[in-house]
């Protein structure tokens, strides 16, 4: 079976020249034994058209005449902007000719026009946003990370079933655990939207750890966590504020001198295996859970090789048909009407 990936070429804080090398990139690596793979680069044919080989079948570029800016109003994308790169890309997908859109544009525009196009499933109130950050132990799921900034208790119970179906999706686990991310481990800690959060998803069926902390999350404690937007927002561009930190911190200690240098030559094996493990790149892609097909969004500003990671992850989450297993953990669960 053919799987289409539609990619919206225009987006990001640089646009073609590093979603259409990052596309190329994708295709040289598959293999004769994975999914044939086609992908359709959407946005301004006078952009694009240079950066492409002829004569492979497997990339078809997709005209469209708009672009939506990084600063632009979510009203202004939705409503003025019919024809940009990024909502053609999700209209694809509307249409059944592309399984997956990916974007590294605006993220209020890309959410507003996927939950427009495409609509939400059954049973969910609002779409999440969902990444992967690397822990002790490998990795974890967080998710909201910034779509919804105020959450009722059903709308985090919500982000629980499709974060553990996003974990039996992409890592064949099909009963990952599930922490709650709040102040305190005890049940009495918290406000109030998060003590009714625990007891809905204490109470759901799910394999629900119970409350987790913030050291929590790169202790790999649980499969997946859970938290309202504003707080996974924080923790997240936090954590990635911390990494550069260090990063200049360890650039720094290693040019003071000429035995320090010395050392960076000697440790350079090492600090290179610990670049790979913290390297941000690895893990771009968030998923837009909820809505009835799959988006993914790119990191605005990722370069070449965060862009390809995100194309892998779109094709992982299309191959197992992420939205339909969403929707059967809800049916399940109870939660459509």
């Amino acid at each position: 079976m053919m799987l289409t990936l539609a990619v919206d070429c225009m987006g990001g804080d640089v646009g073609p020249a590093v979603t259409v090398p990052a596309a190329l990139t994708f295709l040289a690596r598959q293999t004769a034994a994975e999914t044939a793979i086609r992908l359709l680069l959407v946005g301004r044919q006078e952009a694009i058209a240079p950066l492409i080989p002829g004569g492979d079948e497997r990339l078809r570029l997709v005209h469209a005449s708009e672009v939506v800016a990084m600063d632009e109003p979510v009203a202004m994308a939705l409503r003025a902007k019919k024809d940009s790169s990024m909502r053609v890309a999700i209209d694809l997908v509307k249409q059944g000719e592309a399984q997956a859109a990916i974007s590294a544009g605006n993220t209020g525009a890309l959410m507003a026009i996927a939950r427009f196009v495409l609509k939400t499933l059954p049973g969910i109130d609002r779409p999440a946003i969902a990444t992967i950050l690397p822990t002790v132990q490998g990795h974890t799921y967080v998710l909201d990370l910034g779509a919804n900034v105020d959450c009722a208790p059903e709308h985090l119970l919500q982000f629980g079933l499709m974060g553990a179906s996003l974990v039996a999706a992409l890592e064949d686990k099909p009963n990952p655990s599930i922490g709650l991310l709040n102040v305190g481990e005890e049940a009495i800690k918290g406000n109030e939207v998060v003590k009714r959060a625990a007891e809905l998803l204490r109470a759901s069926g799910l394999n629900f750890y119970g409350n987790i902390e913030g050291d929590d999350i790169y202790q790999g404690t649980t499969d997946v966590v859970v938290c309202d937007g504003f707080v996974g927002n924080v923790a997240l561009k936090t954590s990635e504020g911390l990494a550069q930190m260090i990063a200049t911190f360890l650039r720094e200690e290693f040019s003071r001198s000429l035995y320090t240098r010395l050392a960076a030559l000697l440790a350079r094996p090492v600090l290179r295996s610990f670049k790979a493990r913290v390297d941000h790149r690895r893990y771009n892609g968030a998923g837009l859970l909820g809505l009835r097909g799959v988006v993914i969004k790119s990191h605005g500003s990722a370069d070449s090789f965060a862009f390809r990671c995100a194309l892998e992850r779109a094709a992982q989450a299309a191959r197992q048909h992420l939205p339909e297993m969403i929707a059967e953990r809800l049916a399940a669960h109870g939660s459509s009407p």
